[in-house]
């Protein structure tokens, strides 16, 4: 057994500061768009789809380097790639509020999308995984309990820097906050890990061990088992769900005749229910597989997406609710599941490249939802949705039997 790292910061403290620091992440990248873009467009006259597609690119980069950011924090640990990801994230930033043309501000998204990579949920998920090995669930669903106010910390505080400095200053005021607070945190939330040799062979099958232990082997030998494919496929699904829902909800809710205060207010609810339902999550989860869970978030989104299709406005808020808890708890069992499943070690690996279909596919769901309401309309667009839903929670029923036992 290895001995257990030396912490820079207790147990009660690692989970917060690693929490704030994912807030600022999280709001300076993903949830930036939706207050800078017009903005942008206003004060440079770029186009609207190329601005937002910008964003997409960073997706799709984000995609593509998380492979090999989860093999770095395996063999270096978390500590060094976090914080290297908040830092990418603030240059990427810098070269957006100096872009002279738009060629420059699409190269400054790609930059940030590099720093997605190495600086959200997967990477985050990866690091405690590293660190805490099969004891990681806790830490795990504590972090999406702070880091779940991201978008409620961010577009207040985005719409502020707007306000005051332009969207260029609010570019250099969030890089500002990732250098001189989210970089430190990462530096003190995480000790300095020995170097380990990243293994790609077939690993021995171990024997009992912890609750949810199985059967090990690194993550390059898991990648193509129907155990990884199937887990992969269901949060893969789940986000191209996610992705389309939360690009066009406002468009969909209008579409079906709900007034834009109305939808507006509908969507409000979508947050408070995620929060809740991680919250419920961390008292009682702990008793379940990670993979109860995960059924309970599709089950979950698959009742609001259908509820959303019939159309009754008194089922609305109920759909809303459903959908919102739904999500709320996916995000636990994204960074959780796979550690039942397959085990400490190799883990981080294993999240980069489950992460890649899932943020490549969030990079052009929205696109392909466009082009589905532009072409069949809101009904079918929302019948889609309830269909890839149902597909989910079939998948991960499917899971069930493939599982291994303690």
């Amino acid at each position: 057994m290895t001995a257990t790292p030396r912490r820079s910061l207790t147990d009660h403290l690692r989970v917060p500061a690693i929490g704030v620091a994912q807030i600022l992440a999280w709001g300076s990248s993903f949830y930036l768009p939706a207050v800078l873009a017009k903005p942008t467009v206003a004060d440079t006259g770029w186009p609207l789809p190329w601005v937002v597609g910008a964003f997409s690119l960073a997706l799709l980069v984000s995609g593509l380097v998380s492979p090999r950011v989860g093999d770095v924090i395996e063999a270096r640990g978390g500590r060094p790639v976090l914080a290297t990801g908040a830092a990418t994230i603030a240059l990427g930033l810098v070269v957006m509020a100096l872009s002279p043309n738009l060629p420059v501000y699409v190269a400054a998204w790609c930059l940030v999308g590099a720093g997605m990579g190495a600086g959200l949920y997967d990477a985050a998920f990866a690091a405690l995984g590293r660190l805490h090995g099969l004891a990681a669930r806790r830490e795990i669903t504590n972090l999406t309990l702070v880091a779940g106010f991201a978008s409620t910390v961010s577009w207040p505080l985005a719409a502020l820097f707007v306000s005051e400095w332009g969207w260029r200053g609010a570019c250099l005021a969030f890089a500002a906050l990732l250098i001189l607070v989210a970089v430190p945190l990462y530096l003190a939330a995480f000790p300095r890990e020995a170097r380990r040799e990243v293994v790609h062979a077939k690993a021995p099958a171990t024997g009992e061990g912890e609750q949810h232990s199985a059967p090990r082997a690194p993550a390059r030998s898991q990648v193509f088992s129907p155990l990884f494919m199937l887990t992969a496929a269901a949060f893969t699904l789940s986000s191209v769900i996610a992705s389309i829902v939360s690009v066009h909800l406002i468009t969909l809710m209008e579409a079906r005749g709900v007034a834009l205060a109305a939808a507006v207010g509908f969507g409000a609810l979508i947050g408070p229910s995620q929060v809740a339902a991680r919250i419920v999550e961390s008292v009682i989860g702990k008793r379940y597989h990670p993979l109860w869970t995960m059924l309970a978030s599709t089950l979950c989104v698959a009742t609001g997406v259908a509820l959303l299709w019939t159309g009754m406005p008194a089922l609305l808020a109920a759909a809303f609710v459903f959908y919102g808890a739904g999500m709320g708890i996916k995000s636990i069992a994204r960074g959780t599941l796979p550690l039942a499943l397959f085990g400490a070690d190799g883990y981080a690996p294993l999240m980069g490249r489950m992460a890649m279909p899932i943020l490549v596919t969030m990079a052009v769901s929205p696109s392909v939802g466009a082009v589905l309401i532009e072409r069949a309309g809101a009904d079918a667009t929302i019948g889609v949705l309830v269909a890839l839903a149902v597909i989910d929670v079939a998948l991960v029923v499917a899971i069930f039997p493939l599982r291994p036992r303690s």
